[in-house]
């Protein structure tokens, strides 16, 4: 029996939003835990689907004695701040140094973590616990599908695993995969040989769903090759495009028993990603379009249709208040149509103080400035106040499904035919529960918009009758080609 640390630091950074990331959003964690210390790390996350829940399972199935470090997460946002950077780096060390005499480390990490002053955040941290670990101690870390790897993340561990779908319903299953490795790592007695490769082009966020072609495709083979090649592990990172960094984009990882093996594998896997460089692309559709397609198509009696705002996702470090579909929704006289959701802590505290019933002017969202600085646009009305809550619930899906959610003081507030969820704090809308915990059916809903890019389909892809991707103004960019990238290595192609 090993004694095995384990730990996790997630935060995926979109270099062009201007809401960075604060010590007090990984205190807070928003949609997921806040900052977890020893033996609560354990307790809090082994009902949820989470890679450290998954890897500290089936560690301790294996018989090994699992030591808890420190787990910290934040919603997707701008640069993580210095001073969190700092401050949660010092916790690690802190916790390695108490933690006593350590065969291995376990990680939980996103792989797309850029400080305010530092590209590669899971790369420097690695740099960190390794010099305190020292270079003998097993390191084996879970990565996001959207990791952007770098050189550094590779030849400072032992393996990394990352997860095989997008909505992410594997993360549980993957930190135990990644266990798996590293309990091999210690058998085995010295490291795997590992090759690893990056793809030449970038790829939008939508066009990584693992629920539809090329990516289903493409990760099944993923998955007979590694079986086939007889690979310890493999790994296809989708890559984090909306990070301004030179590691940004695709890379294919693999771990075995000799060089050769390794290499024929990538080469080969990395191969077939270059021949479906043209399959991913997407429809989009502008707001006012989707909005009467929707509308009509309500009218047929087919419901719910979904409008997908992802170019406002949090998840990706949107601000979660621009009002573009809210407005054309409006504008088109829509009825029994919801918006998930607005953050608006001033709009939301207002209601909590009128009450339920209250009619409040208000110029909803539209506070946060784009990453150009220029001014959002609210959308202006009478609002009715129909529904208050605290925004403590508890997560249902099968991504957050045990996951205790904390928005804040919410409101449900109606504009003429529509209603729309105002929040405190923000989360991608891709739980019912949001909507169930306000007192809406999704399923009875005429249309739904969801700010979120494609993690909602793990809990309404199902219910839906059809589902519009829709690219209204917003800091998650779904035209790659519109980004002002100035850090991107030579010969990466970004597509439009």
């Amino acid at each position: 029996m090993a004694r095995i640390a384990v730990g996790g630091w997630q935060h995926e950074t979109n270099t062009f939003s201007p809401q960075p990331a604060t010590l007090a959003d990984f205190l807070d964690g928003s949609g997921w835990p806040g900052l977890l210390k020893g033996p609560e790390l354990l307790r809090v996350t082994a009902p949820m689907n989470l890679p450290v829940a998954g890897a500290a399972a089936e560690l301790a199935a294996l018989g090994h004695e699992v030591v808890p470090l420190v787990w910290a997460a934040a919603t997707p946002s701008g640069r993580v701040e210095d001073q969190a950077f700092e401050a949660i780096c010092h916790l690690f060390l802190e916790a390695l140094d108490t933690a006593g005499p350590l065969d291995a480390v376990y990680l939980d990490l996103h792989g797309a973590m850029a400080s305010a002053s530092c590209d590669d955040g899971e790369g420097e941290f690695l740099r960190r616990l390794r010099e305190r670990l020292g270079p003998d101690v097993p390191v084996v870390a879970s990565l996001d599908l959207h990791a952007n790897v770098s050189s550094d993340m590779v030849s400072l561990s032992d393996g990394l695993v990352g997860y095989r779908t997008y909505p992410h319903v594997d993360m549980a299953a993957t930190g135990a995969r990644a266990a798996a490795l590293l309990h091999a790592r210690l058998a085995r007695g010295k490291p795997f040989a590992v090759a690893w490769q990056r793809v030449d082009y970038l790829l939008p966020l939508t066009s990584q769903c693992t629920l539809i072609e090329p990516v289903a495709g493409l990760y099944a083979a993923l998955e007979d090759l590694e079986r086939d090649a007889g690979l310890a592990s493999l790994t296809w990172a989708g890559g984090f495009s909306l990070a301004d960094v030179p590691d940004c984009g695709q890379a294919v990882l693999a771990y075995g028993d000799t060089p050769a093996q390794v290499d024929a594998a990538v080469r080969d896997y990395a191969g077939r990603l270059a021949q479906a460089e043209a399959a991913f692309r997407q429809r989009t559709w502008a707001e006012a379009e989707a909005t009467e397609y929707a509308m009509a198509q309500a009218a047929a009696g087919r419901q719910p249709i979904i409008l997908a705002d992802v170019q406002d996702n949090p998840g990706g470090g949107g601000s979660s208040d621009t009002t573009g579909v809210l407005r054309a929704l409006v504008d088109a006289g829509a009825r029994n149509a919801v918006v998930a959701m607005i953050r608006d802590p001033e709009a939301a505290a207002r209601a909590h103080a009128a009450g339920e019933g209250a009619i409040l002017p208000l110029r909803l969202g539209g506070h946060t400035p784009d990453d150009a600085g220029r001014a959002g646009i609210p959308c202006v009305g009478a609002y009715r106040v129909e529904r208050l809550t605290d925004g403590a619930f508890t997560g249902t899906g099968p991504m957050w499904g045990g996951s205790p959610i904390n928005l804040g003081p919410t409101a449900l507030l109606r504009l003429d035919g529509v209603q729309v969820i105002v929040t405190t704090g923000k989360m991608q809308a891709a739980d019912q529960s949001i909507l169930r915990h306000v007192g809406i059916d999704p399923a009875a809903c005429d249309v739904l918009v969801l700010k979120s890019s494609v993690h909602f389909r793990a809990d309404f892809q199902a219910l839906a009758d059809e589902i519009l991707v829709v690219a209204s103004p917003g800091l998650v960019c779904a035209q790659l080609k519109t980004l002002p990238y100035r850090k991107l290595r030579p010969g990466l192609r970004v597509p439009g």
